[in-house]
């Protein structure tokens, strides 16, 4: 369909252009470069719409004239993309041979030489004739380079979006030629915000794979690491330990991190009175941390399956055994203090709770009141409206009567609030000397 509508409309364009140069008119230099505008303009967006594996495609399918007719309003900014998906015949036309680049750090390449592990600097796909690495490491590629690597070294790299979707039992699993296929979650905490990145991992014939969307704080201090400690890892698997050990070293900033928000907001519940806004703002927060503990504890169980199907493959040595069981040790220990936390954000999330319900009780309790002192005056009310009291006050001026109603009623009222008022006070020194008693008991017992 996409080819169709690209053919459309260069045969249109091709067919007004025609028309246009036989046409003998003023300013006929004038026609046909507006005429040439609009046609650029058609083209930049259809091409704009467009993915680079669409126009890879496009490019490769349409005669060579059209082609080169597309290729020249290809964005700069977006050629090396779509060299990528283009065939090799077809770039030696468009490109003049021109090779496509590994843009960025989109692909990093590490190789073990005396002892430490080197990044080697990759301009182009040449460069990878003659490397012999142990990680190769894949950020935001496009299939076409995935393919282009995975062709290289004889491996088939997955999306990590799409191997997500399988059941976690499906997520580890070793290929019949050997490959072992690992797909886990990491934490990504930026900007106090947490998520879960999917990261694909595939280990092949000496060489560890990964594959991801996303830059992650794990792999930055991953690569700090390799690059200034020598020996800091001898092989694919020692690297795969340390990334499964750098994720639980970053989960454990994380919750570091949640224990000081949840000792902030418990500071604002444990006050002798919270208003409802406050509280409003103290459950969104108590939310907000509940989710990143959420998201901690399902990555830190998403490792401890990757090691414990590590540890069952029988790949590792005596010393990787026990960098690997000491991973499921810290795993443990994160997996305690998780639970403390739900403790904790659960005890906050009640007592906030608690504070909205005597808000709530108070205002009901002041409304309660209004209706306790309004009651005599009421009934009084009702009384002098009836014809008795006209009659038991006929030899008083009514100003004087209604006048003395109003002054007995406010002081029958002013009585009753401070009745109220003295039970109240009571009723609250009974309830401390309770708490009192109870607490001294307590210090009494131990």
């Amino acid at each position: 369909m996409s080819v169709q509508q690209l053919m459309g409309i260069l045969e249109k364009q091709k067919l007004v252009g025609g028309v246009v140069h036989n046409q003998i008119m003023p300013s006929h230099h004038l026609v046909e470069a507006l005429l040439s505008q609009q046609q650029a303009v058609e083209i930049d967006k259809f091409i704009a719409a467009k993915s680079p594996t669409e126009l890879g495609e496009i490019l490769d399918t349409i005669d060579v004239s059209a082609a080169m007719m597309v290729w020249e309003h290809i964005p700069e900014n977006r050629e090396n993309d779509i060299l990528w998906e283009i065939s090799e015949a077809r770039r030696e036309l468009l490109a003049e041979g021109r090779e496509p680049e590994f843009q960025g750090s989109r692909v990093c390449v590490f190789e073990l030489a005396d002892g430490k592990l080197q990044q080697v600097p990759l301009t182009g796909r040449g460069a990878l004739d003659s490397v012999k690495p142990i990680w190769v490491d894949l950020v935001n590629t496009t299939r076409a380079e995935r393919d282009f690597v995975g062709a290289h070294f004889g491996v088939a790299l997955p999306d990590p979006l799409d191997e997500m979707t399988l059941e976690v039992s499906a997520r580890f699993y070793i290929e019949d030629d050997g490959d072992i296929h690992m797909h886990s979650n990491f934490l990504d905490e930026e900007d106090g915000e947490s998520k879960n990145v999917p990261v694909a991992f595939i280990l092949h014939e000496g060489m560890l794979f990964t594959v991801r969307r996303e830059e992650l704080e794990v792999f930055r201090l991953q690569r700090r690491r390799i690059l200034n400690q020598p020996g800091y890892a001898s092989d694919c698997i020692d690297v795969l330990l340390d990334l499964y050990g750098s994720d639980i070293e970053c989960s454990s900033d994380t919750l570091e991190a949640i224990y000081v928000s949840l000792g902030k907001v418990g500071q604002l519940v444990l006050n002798e009175s919270v208003s409802d806004d406050q509280a409003a703002s103290i459950l969104s927060a108590i939310a907000e941390e509940e989710g990143r503990n959420g998201r901690i504890r399902s990555n830190i169980l998403d490792t401890q399956r990757a090691i414990s199907f590590l540890l069952r493959s029988r790949l590792l040595n005596a010393e990787q055994v026990q960098d690997a069981k000491q991973i499921m040790r810290n795993v443990d220990s994160l997996n305690n203090h998780t639970s403390f936390l739900f403790d904790k954000i659960n005890f906050l999330m009640d007592a906030t709770v608690g504070f909205i319900n005597i808000n709530q009780n108070k205002r009901v309790n002041q409304l309660t009141m209004f209706g306790m002192v309004f009651m005599p005056i009421n009934i009084l009310a009702g009384m002098g409206g009836m014809s008795e009291f006209s009659m038991m006050t006929k030899a008083i001026p009514w100003p004087m009567a209604y006048g003395g109603f109003i002054v007995v009623g406010s002081l029958i009222g002013y009585v009753t609030y401070l009745a109220l008022k003295l039970f109240e006070k009571r009723a609250g020194i009974d309830a401390r000397g309770l708490v009192g008693r109870g607490g001294t008991a307590g210090r009494g017992r131990v």
